[in-house]
């Protein structure tokens, strides 16, 4: 179908959709979101087959990377005791190295285990094996793993030839590909979460991931080092260019698994991390890692947040 309607989740949206005169819209429900491709392409029927073969996808990793799904790789190792090993697949064995290695980088203001354990995972990369060293670990990739299949439709998207797009997860994990014809990027806006229609900033990106958190109304994101929920914080988006080199991190050597650069698995993760970190260890990360920017939205008493009180941070271009 053709763009149009309301795009907004998150406090991250398209900016006049409908403008898009020649951009193809597609929509598939999964991993408790509304998964979609926007794509330019002469052939609507080839987009669509696209379209539907990256949703083939997203449905194929929700059913490796869900806790909720009895027979998942990530059940699996949810099931595991201390001593015990499981072998998982590819998707899930990255995603828990991407999700270590954030955890370092943000002194476990990422925690997919929320406490309960993540260090005690040993991962055995060659072998695709999962050990636990304790008893009672339970990891979650809900702030990973979308931001993670977005990554992978974005690429599959491009194997398929089509170059113009932008796929999203609920508008919570963004990857833009190149702009439609005319136009130097996706034109996408961030706005409060409690207050769609408040336009806090405009960006037009292209070769770029963005990711979005907010608290909404009986919403809670909890700090995993403390337990307690995010106080002072409404919302937090993340952009982070895609790698101009191969999608794997050839660190591992040939015959492993290797670690994706996946740019959307981490901006994913940094929106999280950003609800609760303080904005000293925000602005210290940003200026660290090259092309890493962020906006965070204070929690004002008393009303709205004027557009002053939002905080913008950005790292180096290279």
């Amino acid at each position: 179908m053709r763009a149009g309607g309301p795009d907004l989740d998150g406090g991250l949206g398209i900016a006049g959709p409908r403008e898009l005169e020649d951009v193809r819209r597609f929509s598939h429900e999964a991993m408790a979101t509304v998964f979609e491709v926007y794509a330019t392409h002469q052939d609507e029927r080839y987009a669509a087959q696209a379209a539907q073969a990256a949703f083939d996808l997203v449905d194929r990793l929700e059913n490796e990377l869900s806790r909720f799904r009895s027979n998942s790789d990530i059940a699996r190792v949810n099931h595991l005791t201390a001593g015990e090993s499981a072998r998982v697949g590819p998707a899930a064995l990255e995603c828990l190295l991407i999700a270590r290695h954030l955890y370092d980088l943000t002194s476990g203001a990422f925690d997919i285990s929320i406490g309960t354990g993540l260090t005690s995972l040993e991962f055995d990369v060659e072998d695709c094996v999962v050990r636990s060293t304790k008893d009672g670990v339970q990891v979650d990739l809900g702030g990973i793993g979308k931001g993670y299949a977005v990554d992978l439709v974005a690429e599959l998207v491009e194997e398929w030839g089509i170059e113009r797009a932008l796929v999203h997860g609920g508008f919570s994990s963004v990857l833009a590909l190149e702009a439609p014809m005319g136009r130097d990027g996706w034109p996408l806006t961030l706005s409060n979460p409690a207050a769609p229609s408040r336009v806090l900033a405009s960006l037009s990106v292209r070769q770029t991931a963005l990711g979005a958190s907010g608290v909404r109304k009986g919403d809670h994101i909890v700090d995993p080092r403390t337990g307690e929920p995010v106080r002072g914080r409404l919302a937090a988006w993340v952009v982070l260019p895609r790698p101009d080199g191969p999608r794997v991190d050839p660190r591992t050597g040939p015959g492993g698994v290797g670690l994706r650069i996946a740019a959307g698995a981490v901006t994913d993760a940094l929106t999280t991390a950003f609800m609760v970190l303080s904005t000293a260890e925000i602005a210290t990360l940003c200026a660290s890692s090259p092309g890493l920017e962020a906006w965070v939205l204070p929690d004002s008493a008393g009303g709205l947040p004027e557009e002053s009180g939002l905080f913008h941070f950005r790292g180096s271009a290279d």
